[in-house]
């Protein structure tokens, strides 16, 4: 049975590092350095190097992020924090895809290698090898085999990277490299000289090409980001891991790809022929021309656990992210459970682990996986960067544990680097961009069309709970409040300073005066008088609660098109109207003709004399079922319980012939709906009641609040309805009613 909990912080720093060294080292350099000599000889070194700066630029956002925001998700979870829901998702679903692909290109390279490995054998003992045991079939089958058995670990447990796994394959590149370096030591400089010359045997444009296929073999430091959440003393921590395993990465990667380049070719022969003829196991090939079979054993086993820690890697990053996704509901809710028995996120893993198993029946291709992974990891980095950037423009994090050094020059060459990558890439390998371009597509479409109101409505519970993401996205929401009445003043000022944190937003008190006031030399002083009452009660009620609001005084003709023309003028948020009755005249065409012509949120409230919302501990909130309102609603209600001790029942009516299974099942989907509004202080309720009103208002004297919708007709179309009505008629407790401007 899974349920919504988390996950508990198990990984130290040893664990952390674990995860970036399995994800990092060996993996991508065996599957991908052969694509990088073939494409442009032995200036492959100064691609990865090239990577290793962009990697290590990048790895510094990162660690800035993820110490500031230490949960897990990424670049997800940052895109959440500082951009808006809607680019979270596309962010969260480029990085999901792309540890997916990563996960396709070391399951497809655990194949090679196996394969490799058991035609050896083969030899060996029999003198021949089989033709159909490198068939296409046969790769794909090894490597879902491969996947399927990483994604049943990952159910039974959660946690780092095998420290002894990681041990053992830096042990055997140690051994690769040192053993190398013995065999340079007895070579003149005119042999080093002649296996690097062509140096660049394409040019700049393989460089580059070179750089984009064989990037994802610095990626895994990011992965650290993605579990975030289960590392313990993150601020510390995740820094350190990142920044250890880049560094035991390149230290490996740099010299293995020198003494392959030398020692590991045959006399009269280049580096680049041999990589066009062993693309999969240039190094295996390499090892086993200066060391003979037994460095030929080393690397094979070397590329093994290689490729099967990186696989478990990608797996288990990119299940935290999905996980993450299904909580802020940018993806399916069922996506955001946590077994209670192993404490990991079951769907979450068998969700990646479908999408993995599915890629390496249509894409059997190294070059093509990584291609296509380098691609999107790419882009996903650059907007690590931009957010890095605009999260320290904005001041939202306060005390950062970790600062990117020459802010902003490392944030701003991340971006440039990244992007230009990215787009090389996309260019030179159309595959890769036509790939990343698909999944986006697809993506938006899934998003607009199953996920994004249920999104919405949990990111503006989130913003209201946590007003801090209004600072770190920059917002600064401005409340309209039109004041008439000095008795609804103090009312009217308690729910506008819910609808907004004291220090982040903004309230605009506006009174109005009407020109025919002004022709009537007789009224004005009242209507100053008025004027300057309400003024009084509202600054003296703002200062109590700690709110410092502004107020305008204007003239016009009608003060409805007068609230409309300040709230477009101003950029309103959200408008405030308070009644202390409601009646057909009152909310009849002046009123619904307002509602149908601003931008901005309306809340109508109906106060008794004498209200208040401090006051307030029972809230009663019918729903009909998900309707526009629903993202407003979860702003006001958790603004509410954010700051007091309210609390709120969600009701659903259903008629009195309604079976029980129904109802229960009804009850199931109202406790997850009132969850993603409120999070917490919550009742849910299920009635059977042939008429609706008269259950509502029974149980309206036991609360303190109603919190209701206005009828939508159309886009444009907004009116009060008869059970509206009849609620306010027949209650004395107060209403508000909510107009969402979507």
């Amino acid at each position: 049975m899974q349920e919504r909990t988390e996950i508990e912080r198990s990984i130290g720093l040893a664990g952390a590092i674990g995860i970036g060294v399995g994800a990092i080292v060996g993996g991508g350099i065996l599957a991908l350095s052969g694509v990088a000599f073939a494409t442009t000889g032995p200036a492959a070194l100064v691609a990865f190097a090239l990577n290793g700066l962009v990697a290590l630029i990048t790895a510094l956002s990162f660690a800035e992020m993820s110490a500031a925001f230490p949960q897990s998700g990424g670049t997800y979870f940052f895109a959440k924090k500082v951009l808006s829901v809607r680019s979270a998702f596309l962010v969260g679903w480029v990085v999901w895809f792309a540890s997916i692909v990563a996960a396709v290109l070391y399951a497809l390279g655990f194949a090679f290698f196996a394969v490799d490995m058991m035609q050896s054998l083969l030899q060996l003992f029999t003198g021949n090898t089989v033709a159909w045991l490198g068939s296409r079939f046969i790769v794909s089958m090894i490597s879902i085999v491969a996947t399927l058995v990483y994604t049943f670990t990952l159910l039974r447990r959660s946690g780092g990277g095998s420290h002894w796994v990681n041990f053992g394959k830096v042990f055997f590149f140690i051994v690769l490299i040192v053993a190398g370096f013995v065999v340079l030591a007895g070579k003149p400089m005119s042999f080093i000289e002649s296996k690097m010359t062509p140096f660049f045997t394409r040019g700049s444009i393989g460089l580059f090409q070179a750089m984009g296929y064989t990037f994802i073999a610095l990626q895994g430091f990011d992965l650290i980001a993605a579990v975030a959440g289960e590392i313990k003393e993150p601020q510390r921590n995740i820094p350190r891991s990142m920044l250890v395993s880049l560094t035991i990465a390149l230290f490996i990667y740099l010299p293995l790809l020198f003494i392959v380049t030398t020692v590991g070719v045959p006399a009269e022969r280049s580096i680049t022929e041999i990589s066009a003829e062993h693309t999969e196991t240039i190094i295996a090939f390499a090892a086993q021309n200066y060391l003979g079979s037994f460095g030929y054993w080393l690397v094979i086993a070397a590329a093994l656990f290689s490729m099967l820690t990186a696989l478990r890697a990608n797996l288990y990053a990119a299940s935290r992210v999905v996980m993450k996704m299904g909580q802020d509901r940018t993806m399916t809710h069922f996506l955001d459970g946590i077994s209670k028995k192993r404490g990991t996120p079951t769907t979450a893993i068998w969700a990646t682990a479908l999408l993995v198993v599915t890629l390496l029946l249509v894409l059997p291709d190294v070059a093509a996986a990584g291609a296509a992974a380098s691609l999107i990891f790419l882009i996903s980095f650059a907007i690590t960067h931009s957010i890095s950037y605009l999260t320290r423009r904005r001041g939202g994090t306060g005390h950062m544990p970790f600062k990117v050094p020459l802010f902003p020059l490392v944030p701003i060459a991340g971006v440039l680097a990244c992007l230009s990558l990215a787009l090389f890439q996309g260019v030179a390998v159309p595959s890769a961009g036509l790939v990343a371009l698909i999944w986006l597509g697809f993506g938006g479409l899934l998003y607009f069309s199953l996920f994004s109101r249920r999104a919405r409505v949990v990111d503006a519970a989130a913003e209201a709970i946590d007003p801090q993401l209004l600072q770190l996205r920059g917002k600064n929401p401005l409340v309209l409040v039109p004041i008439a009445n000095p008795n609804n003043a103090p009312a009217m000022i308690d729910v506008a300073n819910s609808m907004i944190h004291p220090t982040i937003g903004r309230v605009l008190l506006l009174s109005v005066i009407t020109k025919t006031q002004v022709v009537e030399q007789n009224k004005i002083p009242q209507k100053l008088k008025n004027v300057q009452t309400v003024l009084n009660r509202s600054f003296s009620t703002s200062f109590s609660l700690g709110l410092a609001p502004e107020a305008l005084t204007t003239i016009a003709s009608s003060p409805w098109n007068e609230i409309i023309r300040v709230s477009r003028l101003h950029r309103c948020e959200s408008i405030l109207l308070g009644f202390s009755n409601l009646s057909e005249s009152i909310v009849g065409s002046a009123l619904e003709n307002m509602l149908a012509n601003v931008d901005s949120d309306v809340v109508v409230l109906r106060v008794p004399k004498g209200w208040r919302l401090s006051k307030v501990r029972r809230i009663l909130v019918p729903v009909a079922g998900r309707n526009v309102h629903d993202q407003l609603r979860a702003r006001l209600l958790s603004s509410i319980v954010r700051s007091r001790a309210a609390r709120i029942t969600f009701l659903k009516v259903f008629s009195e012939n309604t079976a029980l299974q129904v109802c229960e099942k009804g009850r199931q989907d109202l406790n997850r709906f009132a969850r993603e509004e409120v999070h917490l202080n919550y009742d849910v309720k299920i009635a059977r009641n042939n008429n609706i009103t008269r259950e509502i208002i029974k149980r309206a004297h036991e609360h303190d609040l109603i919190v209701l919708g206005v009828q939508r007709s159309s886009r444009r179309r907004r009116k009060f309805g008869e059970i509206t009505l009849q609620i306010a008629k027949r209650t004395d407790c107060a209403i508000l009613m909510i107009n969402h401007k979507g």
